[in-house]
């Protein structure tokens, strides 16, 4: 097996890292990845974005956002995570056996200490019936790469922050939140280990699943990039990892309600649809007054984002008064993003 510890904190160098070992390196052998990011949410391939996170707040906390290759949920990392990821010969192992590819991780925290951990559900890891590691798998032509989380020591407030959990799964799980349902690793851990710094845990783990007494005894197995790789990896994060088309769009469209009874204003309800992250159609109804049509409005709403800022920047106060008399932009605004409070 052979290994690479990612230099980056930005998870969009990481993801491109990923991708790029598993389309230029020859798999002859697994290779096992490990990395750390700064705070960012990570969405997975098919997921609508607006309605898994908690965008603006995001945005304004400085959080990175990006879309990866492979489908599941969305997830929140922070310095206190580890990402893994390990990169096979397609058809080494069935797409979608996570107990199997995610075995020598689980392996090595029992090593550490770790008791009653276990791999649930479809994809996820759980210690004392809590969710530690989330996984998602991709293929491409003869290669295959199963990537998860390791909850170490990550701030659960900020994840419950920033993560929408639908209200479909609280209505099958019973779950009230996501701080409910997730734990850390760090107090499960025998104590000498709960002292250990972030990537003295991601080299502790690399040093269980070689079996070896030192990372130095594995040294020539450990793949080290070279400016030429550097440069591709590069031109991936710009092309697509933090390219708004790929991270905001989505492939199909979809549509979106939202209605809201506002005081001195009435109700207002608005329909529209959003294809590759963007408005497209939209319309408004209601008991509302105006002495202007809205039209002018709905042209201005077409093709931009449903981010706050974006959506202040395009529209004036005034013209707004003049279509829905005596609501403001911001209230406007805020009843496209959903977060309107009725009044």
């Amino acid at each position: 097996m052979l290994f690479h510890r990612m230099e980056s904190r930005d998870i969009r160098i990481n993801l491109a890292t990923e991708d790029y070992l598993m389309n230029t390196v020859e798999i002859d052998e697994p290779i096992l990845l490990m990395y750390i990011q700064h705070p960012c949410l990570i969405v997975g391939k098919h997921q609508n974005i607006y309605e898994e996170i908690a965008v603006d707040q995001a945005m304004k906390d400085g959080v990175i956002i990006t879309r990866r290759l492979s489908g599941g949920g969305t997830v929140f990392d922070d310095l206190g995570n580890i990402s893994f990821s390990f990169i096979i010969r397609k058809g080494q192992v069935k797409f979608g056996d996570y107990p199997t590819i995610t075995q020598p991780i689980v392996d090595a925290l029992k090593a550490m200490g770790v008791d009653n951990i276990s791999v649930n559900g479809r994809n996820d890891i759980f210690i004392d019936g809590k969710k530690i590691s989330g996984n998602a798998m991709y293929t491409k032509n003869q290669s295959m790469f199963s990537h998860g989380t390791l909850l170490f020591d990550v701030d659960l407030n900020r994840m419950e922050k920033y993560l929408i959990v639908s209200k479909e799964k609280i209505k099958t799980t019973h779950i009230q939140s996501v701080e409910s349902r997730v734990t850390n690793i760090k107090p499960y851990l025998n104590k000498s280990y709960q002292k250990l710094t972030i990537e003295g845990f991601r080299d502790e783990l690399i040093r269980r699943i070689f079996k070896v007494d030192s990372i130095e005894e594995i040294s020539s197995q450990e793949i080290i990039l070279s400016q030429f790789d550097q440069e591709q990896i590069q031109q991936s994060v710009s092309e697509v990892y933090s390219n708004d088309d790929w991270v905001y769009g989505h492939h199909q469209i979809f549509d979106i309600k939202r209605n809201a009874y506002i005081k001195n204003v009435g109700l207002i309800e608005v329909a529209f649809t959003v294809e590759k992250g963007k408005i497209g159609e939209i319309s408004f109804s209601g008991d509302y007054f105006s002495q202007k049509n809205q039209q002018e409005v709905c042209e201005k709403l077409k093709g931009k984002r449903l981010i706050f800022n974006e959506l202040m920047s395009d529209l004036t106060d005034s013209e707004i008064d003049l279509c829905f008399s005596g609501l403001d932009k911001e209230s406007l605004i805020l009843l496209l993003l959903g977060e309107l409070v009725n009044d």
